[in-house]
């Protein structure tokens, strides 16, 4: 074998411990860079096919820890992935009680989802933070033009047939809208620049949200545009109810009437709330510690269902605490509630320190818009809501760290902010 016809099969397998310094570099740095083009292309198909963005986030982590294993290095994550950790560990223990252990197990497969926090905490640092976000918003920008032309050409105008771009359900895809009007919307308030094309798409973004008619993500924006805003200055807090009334009045009267009926005790939906709230409550009163394991809500619900529901059975609970503590118990929902607490701590923190506050202002209004909106609606059991929910909340972390830089062959700690 000739020394040209060797340097060729150098470059094209994965170099030894023994192989020279440079060509181990070469081929690291080349599996990075492909590693960080499956991330953008993840987040890119997030809003797009949930098949495909499994595809990706799957070639994704596989490159990542090739990645780690070749460095020898190992992976970190901000401190917030503790109390995340044990949750997803107190879901399994839990799954054991399950009254369907085998389906509770199964349904668990959505807790890998969580190494989502380590990957983008490692792949996208520094500078390929705010890439992220740019992916994330650009998309959404023509999910949410793809939304409205389902309203105005395609008939997606009324309950029973709503807006819903590219994914699979109307619910999922006001909630991914929502958590991109929140990055949308701290880069308008927080930017020193780069403001122009956020400015741009900010009117589809909100148009096509309120022609979902889903009142969750409705709430979730408005409290965590809010946020922002009081962050900002208290003062131009004053400028979202004017803004709310605006809408009010040049809004369609399909969307007026699903405004109105968000405070009609007797409209049939907000009924049916109220059964599951009480469903929820009777389960947790029977089994507190353990709940009935993940997905087994629908299996009984007919046994704790009162007599003024509306519907026969739900699939859930419409309310995150409230179905965490009645499928995984009271133990669950206390690491959720760390979980939620001690990230918001380390958003508000990193606020504070950093120059740059986009990204950490895009985290804390993500965080409050899931709470808000999850208060009627099991968003954080949505696979594609949570996977770009948890991208969100860790890129402020990920953007602290160097973009790159020699691998660091020292055990790396679980902490950090």
């Amino acid at each position: 074998m000739n020394a040209v016809t060797m340097a060729a099969s150098e470059t094209r397998t994965a170099p030894g411990p023994g192989s020279p310094p440079r060509t181990r570099a070469r081929w690291s740095g080349g599996l990075e860079r492909v590693t960080v083009a499956l991330l953008l292309g993840f987040v890119a198909s997030l809003q797009v096919s949930i098949a495909l963005a499994q595809i990706l986030l799957a070639a994704t982590l596989v490159c990542w820890v090739a990645l780690k294993i070749h460095d020898r290095t190992r992976p970190a994550a901000p401190a917030f992935f503790l109390p995340l950790a044990v949750y997803a560990a107190l879901t399994l223990a839990v799954s054991i009680f399950s009254i369907d252990p085998a389906g509770s197990f199964v349904d668990g497969k959505q807790l890998l989802l969580f190494l989502l926090v380590p990957a983008v905490y490692d792949i996208a640092r520094g500078q390929r933070a705010v890439t992220v976000v740019d992916v994330i918003v650009s998309v959404g920008a023509a999910s949410a033009a793809f939304g409205i032309i389902q309203y105005g050409v395609l008939h997606y105008d009324n309950l029973g047939q709503r807006p819903q771009g590219a994914l699979t359900h109307y619910m999922t895809y006001s909630g991914v809208l929502m958590l991109v009007i929140c990055a949308a919307t701290a880069r308008l308030v927080f930017g020193a620049r780069d403001r122009t094309w956020p400015a741009l798409v900010m009117p589809a973004l909100v148009v096509a949200l309120a022609l979902t008619l889903s009142r969750n993500a409705w709430i979730g924006a408005c409290v965590a545009v809010g946020l922002l805003l009081v962050l900002k200055d208290f003062r131009l807090s004053a400028l979202l109810p004017v803004v709310l009334a605006a809408l009010f009045i040049v809004a369609p009267g399909d969307i007026v009437t699903r405004l109105q009926s968000t405070f009609n005790a007797q409209d049939p939906a907000n009924q049916d709330r109220f059964a599951m709230l009480e469903v929820g409550a009777r389960i947790v009163g029977d089994h507190p510690l353990t709940g009935i394991g993940p997905n087994m809500v629908p299996r009984v619900y007919e046994q704790y269902r009162p007599d003024y529901a509306v519907n026969p059975t739900n699939p859930h609970l419409h309310n995150v605490p409230m179905q965490i503590a009645a499928e995984r118990g009271l133990p669950a929902l206390a690491a959720w509630f760390w979980f939620v607490i001690a990230l918001s701590i380390a958003l508000f923190r990193r606020f504070r320190q950093t120059g740059d506050r986009v990204l950490a202002a895009t985290g804390l209004a993500s965080v409050l818009a899931m709470f808000a909106a999850g208060l009627f609606e099991y968003n954080f059991g949505d696979s594609e809501f949570l996977m770009l929910f948890l991208v969100l909340v860790t890129l402020p972390f990920a953007a602290a760290r160097p973009e790159s830089g020699p691998p660091t062959r020292a055990p790396a700690r679980w902490g950090g902010e």
